[in-house]
């Protein structure tokens, strides 16, 4: 309770730019009262430390102000006369002012008065500018990450649709012919459905919720497919709990894998999954028969929307962490992924 209290305080604090700069002043001004302190000065030399504090901080804060006036609004002309001058006259206040300390007017004065006007209205000024960056670099941060993450939304949107259109097919097709089926595939796309509904919201999510998805499609597949299907599928179960992944990223390529391997004229669909961690990677493939002029993408107008998306996604999510090859030999198609692990 306490904790939260203070981190209240801070937020407000830290929140409100008249209060940073109130703290800012107070800070500075007792450090040089407890230097002044250390040092042993008299009460009387105290004032005049505290009073020259005061007069570096005007310094400070007029090099603040010429900056965010003319020099961050690129009127460099108008910043660097405005500025000479500032700095002329904070030079003759500076002169006046110490030789009440007293001082005598000497050469090596009006040096080392002009030294640390320059130093702290140089100060003010790169305080600003760096302010000023810090903070159009955080919006434009924020600016992306908002882009990034409405294209996230929009690419999930279109993924949805299309996973469901696909399933739907399937439904179709078989209730014509295999209507007994129909009942356990609905049970199975309720719960592939609930998954790509709410399980896959966050970014990243378990590796062990999209194998069990993936397993899901899978024996949905079988179901339908039956006997045609020779299957051989690697999944790696041990030591990936604490691994996360973008949701429903590797279900388009299998998908893929058994939309076209059903297009070829061989008797047996064959299909083999290996899904691996190697090396801080993980490492998918999937082989699926495929016929003589079938890429195993282009066969159908619609069959590249889903994996169109996935790209995007990777690319989004994963970029520079990842490795995707293709290939096609002797009627069977191949797409391997590598995925630096998160």
């Amino acid at each position: 309770m306490e904790e939260k209290k203070l981190q209240n305080i801070a937020e407000k604090i830290f929140g409100s730019k008249v209060l940073i700069h109130v703290f800012f002043i107070l800070f500075i001004l007792l450090l040089l009262f407890l230097i002044a302190i250390i040092s042993g000065l008299p009460s009387s030399r105290i004032l005049r430390v505290i009073m020259i504090g005061v007069f570096l901080l005007t310094c400070i804060y007029t090099g603040r102000w010429i900056s965010r006036r003319w020099l961050l609004s690129n009127k460099l002309i108008k910043s660097a006369i405005y500025g000479t001058v500032t700095i002329i006259g904070l030079s003759v206040i500076g002169i006046i002012g110490s030789l009440f300390i007293p001082n005598k007017l000497s050469p090596s004065l009006v040096l080392t008065v002009f030294y640390f006007v320059l130093l702290f209205f140089s100060l003010g000024m790169l305080l600003s500018i760096g302010r000023t960056t810090i903070i159009r670099q955080i919006n434009e941060a924020m600016i992306t990450q908002e882009h990034k993450e409405s294209e996230l939304q929009l690419l999930r949107s279109q993924l949805s649709p299309h996973f469901l259109f696909n399933v739907l097919n399937s439904l179709y097709g078989l209730s014509l012919a295999q209507d007994k089926k129909v009942p356990v595939l609905l049970l199975k796309l309720s719960d592939l459905l609930r998954y790509s509904i709410y399980g896959a919201k966050p970014d990243f999510v378990p590796l062990t919720s999209e194998t069990e998805y993936i397993e899901n499609y899978i024996e949905l597949e079988k179901i339908r497919i039956g006997d045609k299907l020779l299957l051989e599928l690697n999944i790696q179960k041990t030591n990936i709990e604490s691994i996360k992944i973008a949701p429903m990223l590797l279900i388009i390529f299998i998908e893929n894998a058994f939309k076209h391997s059903k297009n070829t004229l061989l008797p047996k669909i064959r299909i083999k999954i290996d899904l691996q961690i190697i090396d801080n990677y993980l490492v998918f493939k999937v082989e699926n028969s495929c016929a003589d002029n079938n890429d195993g993408r282009k066969s159908d107008e619609d069959s590249g929307i889903g994996l169109a998306v996935t790209l995007k996604r990777l690319d989004l999510l994963y970029l520079g962490k990842y490795s995707l090859e293709n290939s096609k030999e002797n009627n069977y198609y191949q797409i391997k992924l590598q995925l630096r692990i998160k």
